[in-house]
């Protein structure tokens, strides 16, 4: 049986006429790509992004608090050291003026019915120059306190610090002495301005030296 060429010719081009919606050849293996890479190929925006340049942020963060946080201990640390310089200070200020204040009251107050205890509590509370002095005239001191029958009683009006210099201090201190003997039983209150220099030993804080101010 004859068959149409024409027609023949023309179904066989409507079979093999590729689809619209078929992909081009080419387009498949980019579809794969696409599908394997779980992105589409292009997608070029994200693939310009340096990828240090998107993990930056958070090790700069770290940084920055790190930073923050040694600032921090560093400036307690400083004010603590400050803190408690400033409350040794007040303390050494403290121990000076009251133990000047001591001295210049025990050598002031001397009582001939115990020139001896009176005479051996200096002693205990000096060093130095003025130990050296006092030890070798006590016996002197003695003899003229007992023969005069004296006392004499001193109380601190007003005390201060003139300087520190390491364990070394000078105090200022004012003190009424009222004394009594037996050429003048009732005498009126007599007021001395001493200087006391006061230095820190292991055994505690003794006198070094003693002046009477104008």
């Amino acid at each position: 049986m004859a068959v149409d060429a024409d027609i023949g010719t023309d179904q066989a081009d409507d079979f093999i006429q590729p689809d619209d919606d078929t992909p081009a050849p080419g387009d498949g293996d980019t579809l794969q790509r696409e599908q394997r890479d779980g992105h589409p190929a292009d997608s070029d925006a994200m693939a310009h992004i340096p990828a240090p340049a998107r993990r930056s942020t958070l090790p700069l963060g770290l940084v920055v608090v790190s930073v923050l946080i040694v600032g921090l201990g560093c400036l307690a640390a400083w004010w603590g050291y400050q803190t408690l310089q400033a409350r040794s200070a007040d303390q050494q200020r403290a121990m000076f003026l009251a133990a000047g204040r001591q001295a210049a009251e025990d050598l002031t107050t001397i009582d001939y019915t115990a020139v001896d205890a009176n005479i051996k509590r200096i002693l205990d509370a000096s060093t130095g120059i003025f130990y050296d002095e006092f030890h070798k005239n006590a016996q002197g001191f003695v003899d003229v306190v007992t023969n005069a029958k004296s006392k004499s009683d001193g109380s601190v009006t007003a005390a201060g610090i003139e300087t520190i210099s390491g364990d070394t201090a000078q105090i200022l201190a004012s003190v009424s002495v009222k004394m009594t003997n037996t050429g003048a039983p009732e005498q009126q209150p007599r007021l001395w301005r001493m200087r006391i220099t006061l230095q820190r030993r292991p055994n505690g804080t003794k006198v070094s030296n003693v002046g009477f101010v104008p």
